[in-house]
């Protein structure tokens, strides 16, 4: 009898959290994909079927009460449940079946393959939720302009020999890929000329005179939605950021949108009049 909580290396008073951490890790460990050796498979069927019960709280409440056998053919606690035989042992154990995971929080993935489609590029062993396994999907690769990324575009390519048009929905940052029903697509984003993207937060760095930043004003600022007028207050300082709420890139599939910061930065001449000297120097001798 296997003790779940020792297969993935938590004590029994674990929270959620350590489970799922503990999941994550033994599994990239024991992955087939990624460890080569005899007994990876069973290993890894091993912490992915601790962590199907443990991270079910009520899963985990029978397992601690009766052990392995709550969830065995005719166990104590759930009688005709859980193995259902050598041809297929996770077939009607929970949320596992020959077709895949289901019903199962693995931590923001859909399955637990997931995890290294999304990090490593491995495929599933059980060949996803198709029970089989699946070769590698094809992946293609197209440029965006910045307003592209930032506005959503609808976009025709060549796929597998057939001209395909889809949409790309606004707000798609550089390095993103995009899973549509028969083939992947990366994400290319040329940079902008003056706003620096974080995520959809973007940034940008305007320039103001020595005069404005002393005796305040207004300027105009860029936006991706066009021009804004801001006000500059008395004593501005070189770094000072302000922040535009809302706008920002829109998050993909969202209504939300990230926020720009503007970075004042104070424009000092490399030349000035004799006149402009003597202001300095009597303005110098005031502050």
């Amino acid at each position: 009898m296997s003790d779940y909580y020792e297969t993935l290396g938590v004590s029994k008073g674990a929270s959620e959290q350590e489970i799922k951490t503990a999941y994550r890790r033994a599994a990239l460990k024991w992955h087939p994909d990624r460890n080569k050796t005899a007994e990876a498979a069973g290993k890894f069927k091993e912490v992915t079927k601790a962590y199907e019960v443990l991270s079910d709280s009520k899963k985990r409440e029978m397992y601690d009460q009766y052990g392995e056998s709550a969830f065995n053919r005719g166990g104590a606690g759930n009688p005709g449940s859980g193995y259902s035989g050598e041809s297929n042992p996770f077939e009607g154990f929970g949320g596992f079946s020959s077709q895949g995971f289901e019903n199962v929080d693995f931590g923001g993935f859909s399955d637990p393959f997931d995890i290294f489609e999304q990090f490593f590029g491995f495929q599933s062993p059980f060949g996803g939720r198709g029970g089989r396994r699946q070769h590698r999907r094809d992946v293609y690769e197209t440029t965006l302009t910045f307003e592209e990324a930032v506005n959503g575009v609808k976009k025709t390519m060549i796929v597998k020999g057939e001209e395909k048009s889809f949409q790309i929905p606004a707000g798609i940052d550089d390095g993103m890929t995009i899973r549509f029903s028969d083939f992947d697509l990366q994400v290319k984003v040329k940079p902008h000329p003056y706003f620096t993207r974080k995520g959809q937060d973007i940034y940008f760095e305007k320039d103001i005179s020595y005069p404005l930043a002393v005796l305040g004003g207004t300027v105009d600022v860029q936006t991706i939605n066009g021009t804004i007028r801001l006000k500059i207050r008395p004593g501005t300082q070189s770094g000072t950021m302000v922040k535009l709420h809302d706008q920002g890139i829109p998050y993909p599939q969202s209504n939300r949108k990230g926020d720009e910061y503007v970075v004042y930065k104070i424009n000092t001449p490399s030349r000035v009049s004799g006149r402009a000297k003597e202001l300095l120097k009597e303005l110098e001798g005031e502050i």
